[in-house]
This record gives C-alpha cells, sequence and structure tokens, in this order.
C-alpha cells in the first residue's frame, strides 16, 4: 500500500494547480427542446423503456440553462479557479450539420462571459457524449460522415468563441462511449455488438485529432487537451492467464485511444482483435491522421479494476473480479475507492514521451446523500476527496507533470443510465424545486481551497474519525 501524505493544504500543490469543477451539457442544461435546439441521442435514449434506472430523463437536468449565473456564482464561492463545461451540438447545430441555432450560440457566449465576470476560467469541452441523433441515424460514430460533421461543429466552436476561450477538451472519454454506447448497448445509442465497436473506435480516434487541429488552426495560443476515463488494472492471481487478461484488460481500458494519439497506432500487440479495424475500417491514409500533439492529457480514474481470465466471455476472454466480493472499500455505486490505483494510473499515463502535463479533469464520488435541516453531511465524499487528493501530491511530489483537479461535479445531475439517483455532486439539488444546498464535501473545498490544512485519508479514519 501507497503512503499518501498525512496532512496537506492547497498550497502544497503549488501555485499554479488548477482548482476546478466540471459539468455538462446533457447532464446539467435541460431546455431540451427549448430555442431551436435539435434531439440529441440521449433525448432519444431515455425515452426508451427499460434505458435508464429510474424511469427519468434529461428534458430538464438541473435547469443549468436558465441557472447557469446561480450555478457559475456557486463554484466560484466554493472556491474554484476553472469552470469546466460542454457545448450541445444539438444546441448550435439542431441536425448535426447544416443550418446554425443562433439561440444557442448566444447562450454559450453568455455562460462564457460569466465565468469571466466572475474570475473562472471556462474550460470548453467540445464532445461530452451528446451525438445529433440526426446523425446518429445515418450511423453515428460508426459512420466516416461523422467525423467530418465534427470537424464543422468545432470550427463553429473556435469561430464564435476562440477569442474568450483559450482552453480546451475535445472529447471526454471516448472509450467510455463507445464501449457503452456501442458494444454493451446501455448508453445511448444503445448498439451491441463489435461491429459497431470497432468503426466506432476507429472514428472516433480520428475526430480526436481532428478536433484538435482544427482549435490549432483556429484559436490563437490555445491549450488543447482530450480527456480519457482510465483504470489501475490489478490481475487476481500472477498465473499467466490472469496477466494475460490484465493486459487486454489494459489496452481496451487504457491505451486504445491515447496511443493512436501519441502516433503509436492501436495495441494490437495485446487485443489482436484490433488489427480488424486496419482490415476493414481504416484507409491506407488514415495512419497519418490519427495523432496529435496535445498539450495536456485529462485523466478521469473513479476505480481501480481486478481482472481474471474466463474463456467464456467472447473476444476479451476475461471478467472484472467484482469489488463488493473483496471486502475493499465501495462508494454507493459499488465502485472500488483506492487512491492506490489513482497513483498508479498518473504514473502509467505520464510514462508515455509525448504526454507533456497531465490535469485530472474528473474526479469524484456518488454516495447516498440525506439532507436534514439544511445540511447534507457527506462524510464519505469527504473521505474520497482527501484520499485522492492525497494520491495526485505524492504523485506530483514525484515528479509527474499533474496540473490541476477539477472535481466531478458542481451539482447533482443527470447521471446517465443511473438517471438522478447518483449523486455526485458538491451541491445537493432538489429536482422537484431545483433548491441548491451546499453539501458538507463543498464547505470541505472551500476550506481547503483557502489554504486550511487537511488529514489525508488514512486506515484509521475509514470508521468515521475524520479531521477537516
Amino acid at each position: 500500500m501507497h503512503q499518501f501524505p498525512e496532512h496537506f493544504t492547497r498550497q502544497d500543490f503549488g501555485d499554479d494547480f488548477k482548482w476546478g469543477v466540471a459539468i455538462s451539457a446533457v447532464q446539467n442544461e435541460g431546455a431540451a427542446t427549448l430555442d431551436g435546439k435539435g434531439r440529441s441521442i440521449w433525448d432519444v435514449f431515455s425515452q426508451q423503456k427499460g434505458k435508464i434506472r429510474d424511469r427519468s430523463h434529461p428534458h430538464i437536468a438541473t435547469d443549468f440553462y436558465n441557472r447557469y449565473r446561480e450555478d457559475i456564482r456557486l463554484a466560484k464561492e466554493l472556491g474554484f479557479s476553472v469552470f469546466r463545461f460542454s457545448i450541445s451540438w444539438t444546441r448550435l447545430i439542431p441536425l448535426g450539420t447544416g443550418a446554425i441555432n443562433d439561440a444557442g450560440i448566444a447562450f454559450y457566449h453568455r455562460v462564457i462571459d460569466a465565468c469571466l465576470e466572475m474570475g473562472l476560467e471556462p474550460y470548453v469541452t467540445l464532445y461530452h457524449w451528446d451525438l445529433p441523433q440526426a446523425l446518429e441515424q445515418k450511423g453515428g460514430w460508426t459512420h466516416r460522415g461523422t467525423v467530418f460533421a465534427f470537424e464543422e461543429f468545432t470550427r463553429l466552436c473556435c469561430r464564435e468563441y476562440g477569442d474568450k476561450v483559450k482552453n480546451w477538451i475535445i472529447l471526454n472519454e471516448p472509450f467510455g462511449f463507445t464501449s457503452l454506447g456501442y458494444m454493451l448497448g446501455v448508453h445511448a445509442p444503445g448498439r451491441f455488438g463489435l461491429s459497431y465497436f470497432l468503426p466506432a473506435v476507429h472514428h472516433v480516434a480520428l475526430a480526436q485529432a481532428a478536433g484538435g487541429t482544427v482549435v490549432r488552426e483556429m484559436v490563437k495560443d490555445a491549450v488543447i487537451g482530450t480527456t480519457y476515463s482510465c483504470s489501475h488494472i490489478v490481475p487476481y492471481t500472477q498465473q499467466s492467464q490472469d496477466l494475460q487478461a490484465a493486459a487486454r484488460a489494459d489496452a481496451l481500458f487504457n491505451r486504445l485511444f491515447i496511443e493512436p494519439a501519441l502516433g503509436l497506432g492501436y495495441p494490437a500487440d495485446a487485443f489482436p482483435l484490433l488489427h480488424k479495424i486496419e482490415r476493414r475500417y481504416a484507409l491506407w491514409r488514415d495512419w497519418d491522421k490519427l495523432a496529435f500533439d496535445f498539450d495536456y492529457i485529462g485523466i478521469q480514474n473513479y476505480f481501480p479494476l481486478t481482472v481474471h481470465f474466463n474463456a467464456f466471455m467472447p473476444y476479451v476472454q476475461m471478467s472484472e473480479v467484482k469489488a463488493s466480493s473483496r471486502q475493499v472499500p465501495l462508494t454507493g455505486l459499488g465502485w472500488e475507492i483506492s487512491g492506490e490505483g489513482m497513483y498508479n494510473i498518473l504514473k502509467q499515463f505520464a510514462a508515455y514521451d509525448g504526454v507533456k502535463k497531465i490535469i485530472v479533469t474528473e474526479g469524484g464520488a456518488s454516495f447516498p446523500d440525506l439532507i436534514a435541516e439544511g445540511n447534507v453531511p457527506d462524510q464519505q465524499r469527504i473521505d474520497y476527496f482527501r484520499e485522492y487528493l492525497g494520491a495526485v501530491l505524492r504523485a506530483k511530489r514525484e515528479g509527474i507533470p499533474v496540473e490541476g483537479y477539477f472535481a466531478w461535479t458542481l451539482t447533482d445531475n443527470f447521471e446517465w443510465a443511473e438517471g438522478y439517483r447518483a449523486r455526485f455532486g458538491l451541491v445537493h439539488v432538489d429536482f422537484e424545486t431545483q433548491q441548491r444546498t451546499i453539501k458538507a464535501s463543498g464547505r470541505w473545498f472551500q476550506h481547503f481551497l483557502r489554504g486550511a490544512d487537511v488529514a489525508a485519508q488514512t486506515a484509521g479514519t475509514r470508521a468515521g474519525h475524520l479531521r477537516i
């Protein structure tokens, strides 16, 4: 077990370390049909029976569309200096290509202006899972035309906002939305099978580089990154079959999109099935279009994965050893809590020669929250942030170039297929009234960002003997 700093302050991370909160368009904005917005795949997917666990939808979400100033002010009140948000593709271009919606353009000008007015640095995510449904009907990410449509959308965003926004994130978690949406079918658009997944992977990898290239050409002094969901992979045993299963898992969960961006191609050495991309879906000229020189890489690590060999699992021949069966600390969603996993994944990504800087562009945990007398005493979430920030600090002290941490998320929101039951926010939202209540974890961040000394998570504090 790694030893993380027992006590630390904001100053220990350095004056230039960026502290932020992150939200996304689908999960927060609502206003799904207002002011000319078109339908996204999540608008459609959430209307299908049984797709969202609490039978909800993102049509209203947290009403950020109308309450953006209140929420940006909350981020400032809690002491953050960065506000990360995404731009809804269908709010700007309702059908994915073609006609532009002026009302959508104006909305994001208002959001960006509010950030700048309140002293928050805007970080704009171009694609946070909300593909226009009109493009999905043509094949979505399985169709090469979506890459060109994404370039068109990116040009529009740069043209409109490039004089105000210098920090850009091209894609949010490409393995997340390709695997869950195009292989397992549990997220929008709900497709299932390798025949969807493999072309989607290739076209998204092309879009990752194409989007970066557009921003570099159009925005002077732009700082460009992209974000990856990633998990430290642990083999269940040291037997060769489990070690090989872990290598396959690492190729999919961690290497699949970063290595093409670095000019290394797909990790077919560990997962030979990826050769099918080359044989079936790629054009000869594509290999020169996969790489892009990102200024930073965004890491989004929530949990490690323990895997073992399983001959009965098609293609991957591996299965997860569920955290709930291993007597490890868990979040409310059953995800393993492991600062050690965060430390290890930072080391893994920093080891690539082409990775210049790392920002933790999302980090957080869902726990059941109870509001009582105007308070939300979410001590477990405080413990989580202590542990993970301690891991980040140790990595930074060891020379890993991690230069920021963005908490996921500012307010409770629509958590994809989980609906509104999974609460990740530093601010509690009553979804009936849209009342915001700052949780204890939000106040903890407020004290920490003002310079308070905090105790890092230790094994002896899990029972509740915790210090702020």
